[in-house]
């Protein structure tokens, strides 16, 4: 009997042991946080997933559950350079191991290579697809070659700059010295 799993509540033990894997695709704006960095452009993008969960044995007869992530989709930010929204995709595949408990998962975290997490009856797929993205996000975004030329002065050429040369303080207290006052 085939079952099915739903990637908002997954039953990981289940899918692990099943070997299961879920291939979906959902539109951006389903995705709040992902939202409020794309300044609510974009919510028509679509992110595709597939999720693939595996049981591994690890002695004494327990099995360990593994989650395979794989996720594309592209976010509209603001390049940083010329402020122009742009384009970029995202794309990246991941593995986690469950753990037991936090603790565990705190203390495996910082040895291994793939990501630890804490084992749950009902696990949110979405939400963890959602962290990832946020995490893997660049610091600063921005064209390869901005569509329009990036302004690179202060003031505007129409702007008349008559800048008012700073009196010298010593020059000053010269011209006090020299008006009696000491």
């Amino acid at each position: 009997m085939t079952q099915e799993f739903d990637a908002r509540r997954l039953n990981l033990n289940a899918f692990a042991r099943d070997g299961a894997q879920l291939v979906g695709h959902e539109r951006l704006s389903h995705f709040q946080r992902l939202m409020d960095e794309a300044h609510g452009l974009g919510g028509e993008n679509v992110l595709q997933f597939t999720v693939r969960g595996d049981s591994r044995p690890i002695g004494s007869g327990t099995e360990q559950v593994w989650l395979q992530l794989a996720v594309e989709v592209v976010l509209p930010l603001t390049c940083q350079r010329c402020l122009a929204p742009v384009e970029i995709p995202v794309t990246f595949t991941r593995a986690f191991r469950f753990v037991a408990s936090e603790e565990q998962a705190a203390a495996e975290d910082e040895e291994s290579e793939e990501d630890v997490l804490v084992l749950s009856p009902s696990f949110n797929v979405m939400e963890l697809i959602e962290d990832e993205i946020l995490m893997g996000l660049p610091i600063a975004p921005m064209h390869g070659s901005c569509p329009e030329p990036v302004k690179l002065q202060v003031a505007d050429p129409d702007f008349a700059d008559e800048a008012e040369e700073a009196a010298n303080p010593f020059a000053v207290l010269l011209q006090l010295k020299k008006n009696g006052m000491r």
